[in-house]
């Protein structure tokens, strides 16, 4: 029996024409035109009315994103026929979600702060009471996540943020 695997969404946000802009669970942000769907689904229609597209919420557990009863939209509707989008936060996440993919506990990572090999301010840094850590650290402190989080056809690339890892320079003064 295969595994099917669904890419959750963690936000969802509106753009200008009926395009949806989301972050999938792995920092992953796609932006979605809505217009195909006007087409294929008269229902869809119904966007148009009342600002009814601006009220777009993720669904529950970020299967899907709602508008109403019903108007839905999967999330693996969004990844594949979505458009995938550079971000200035691409490779960042917080230390929990980072324990979440590499299942770790979050005291690993303070301690592993703690002991010098998360160096603040290059691998991580806290905002506020939130601590935010690179994709490039965590793969070279532990390695690559589960299987789970690697799948051939995730646009998030566990090498290329090796790569990246690997290309920078870290200065001391």
């Amino acid at each position: 029996m295969t595994k099917y695997e669904f890419h959750l969404i963690r936000s969802i946000g509106t753009l200008p024409n009926l395009t949806l802009i989301a972050q999938f669970d792995d920092g992953t942000i796609k932006t979605y035109d809505v217009k195909q769907l006007l087409v294929r689904y008269p229902q869809f229609s119904a966007l148009n009315e009342n600002n009814l597209f601006s009220k777009v919420t993720v669904d529950v557990g970020g299967y899907g994103v709602i508008w109403n009863e019903e108007l839905d939209l999967s999330s693996n509707e969004i990844w594949a026929s979505g458009r995938s989008i550079i971000s200035p936060f691409d490779n960042l996440m917080s230390f929990s979600d980072a324990c979440r993919i590499w299942n770790l506990n979050e005291s690993t990572l303070r301690k592993a702060l703690s002991y010098g090999k998360l160096i603040a301010g290059r691998d991580c840094c806290k905002y506020g009471k939130q601590w935010i850590i690179s994709a490039q650290a965590m793969l070279r402190e532990y390695g690559k996540p589960g299987t789970e989080y690697t799948t051939e056809e995730d646009s998030y690339s566990w090498d290329n943020a090796i790569a990246a890892e690997k290309s920078v320079e870290y200065r001391t003064r």
